[in-house]
């Protein structure tokens, strides 16, 4: 498991590390288009872009954090603060989505005339290099890869719009199509944002994972042989990805050392089937009165 994780881990950091060096290099790349074009739209998109090398780059961190094992602070080691990076992602998300919102509305009521020529070759290179990063990104399961993948594909979805808008003003007068398209760019971000953060908030309050069924692996359990009863049964994940149970069972007072034994082999099957790996185990007799501090 710990290979697993290692592994994981890496592959993530890997995923982030290319969306921060491609989305780095086309801030850079803009930001010289925009010098030489003298275009304002083009330089405050560089600067945008930039805000995002931030934030990818804040996120790497934190997932690179997130490898460490456990320590004397940590008992679980690090997991979570792949979480902090979901967060960081989607509050930057929302932020940027009420700006462009606002901007949009704006340049409906009062439409400014765009370059379609110079929007056309750009968009080009946009969507070229933010698509590559979402492939990327797109592989990834955990909470902070989705939240990654929810703000490059706001890029790559700005960019398709963009290109879309500047095709149509090359043969029409309709500088409208920018903002509307920008609009409805916004409303499937903000959903997508509104999924994530309620799977990362559902996860730091220690909801029961949702494959998991508790039922069956309640009813499994208690199908084993030599086991009495189970209370005290809880189920949560560190991250979205890794799940942890504790249980107590209670077992007959004559059970020798090596029955107890299959059983705890016989139980951690049992979780592994149901995707949960990390098991904590206590076994008690009948004769015995202990008191359950967590209901």
């Amino acid at each position: 498991m710990e290979h697993h994780h290692g592994h994981t881990q890496g592959r993530i950091s890997k995923n982030i590390g290319l969306a921060f060096f491609l989305n780095l290099g086309f801030a850079v790349i803009e930001l010289i288009g925009g010098l030489l074009t003298n275009s304002v739209a083009i330089l405050s998109d560089a600067f945008h872009d930039a805000g995002d090398c931030v934030s990818l780059g804040v996120s790497w961190r934190l997932q690179k954090v997130s490898g460490r094992g456990r320590d004397n602070r940590y008992s679980y080691g690090y997991r979570r603060f792949s979480l902090l990076g979901a967060l960081f992602i989607s509050v930057v998300l929302l932020i940027g989505s009420v700006f462009i919102i606002k901007e949009s509305i704006a340049r409906i009521i009062a439409p400014e005339p765009a370059h379609a020529q110079g929007m056309l070759l750009l968009a080009v290179l946009g969507v070229v290099i933010n698509g590559l990063a979402a492939l990327q990104m797109k592989k990834g399961a955990s909470f902070n890869e989705r939240a990654l993948f929810l703000h490059i594909m706001e890029d790559v979805l700005g960019w398709i719009a963009v290109l879309v808008a500047s095709v149509v003003m090359l043969f029409v007068e309709f500088p409208v199509i920018d903002p509307i398209l920008s609009l409805a760019i916004c409303v499937w971000v903000l959903y997508n944002v509104y999924k994530n953060l309620k799977g990362t908030f559902k996860v730091l309050l220690q909801e029961i994972p949702e494959n998991v069924d508790m039922e069956k692996l309640e009813t499994a359990l208690r199908a084993l042989e030599h086991v009495l009863q189970i209370h005290d049964l809880h189920v949560w994940t560190l991250d979205g990805e890794q799940h942890i149970m504790t249980l107590h069972v209670v077992i007959d007072d004559n059970l020798q050392t090596e029955d107890r034994q299959a059983l705890k082999a016989s139980i951690k099957a049992v979780c592994d089937e149901f995707e949960v790996h990390h098991v904590t185990v206590e076994f008690e007799t009948e004769t015995e009165k202990y008191e359950c501090t967590i209901s």
